[in-house]
């Protein structure tokens, strides 16, 4: 069994908690997208936004791979593409709700909480084969993904 570790070391461990999932059956694209984009939100911010995106009524901004993505209403000005990713978004919202449990665990207030780290990268190629015409094989390989939330609590406003 692999022993994971997280991409960020510098931490506070009495002001954050962290979260992680991995090997999730998700695109490691779209989770990247909307990692960048909930990056800095407060939880309870960033939790309505995932919802959104669940439910289709918000896009997420596509920055990277945005070759003939179309343009979507209620994206932000920076971004022409969008997307609703919303396998990724129902994923990293339970990598969320999980670093919630543990910063509740820890003692800290929910309420002021701030995502300051979030990632998500490639991890294991799942290869398979697929049967075609005239005795040949296909590949078809899936690439699963890792997903990291760090949440850090502010000084109440």
């Amino acid at each position: 069994m692999p022993k994971w570790g997280y991409s960020t070391t510098i931490l506070d461990p009495t002001k954050t908690a962290k979260a992680s999932g991995r090997e999730l059956r998700v695109s490691p694209k779209h989770a990247t997208e909307i990692c960048t984009t909930i990056k800095g939100m407060k939880l309870t911010q960033a939790k309505a936004y995932l919802q959104q995106v669940i439910q289709k009524k918000t896009p997420v901004p596509i920055r990277k791979h945005k070759t003939k993505v179309p343009h979507r209403r209620g994206l932000e000005q920076k971004a022409y593409a969008g997307r609703y990713p919303t396998k990724a978004a129902q994923k990293i919202l339970q990598v969320l709700e999980g670093a919630e449990a543990n910063a509740e665990y820890k003692g800290l207030d929910t309420e002021n909480l701030k995502i300051t780290h979030t990632s998500a990268y490639p991890g294991m190629k799942v290869k398979r084969y697929k049967p075609r015409a005239f005795g040949r094989m296909s590949p078809d390989i899936e690439t699963l993904c890792h997903i990291e939330v760090i949440l850090e609590q502010t000084e109440a406003p």
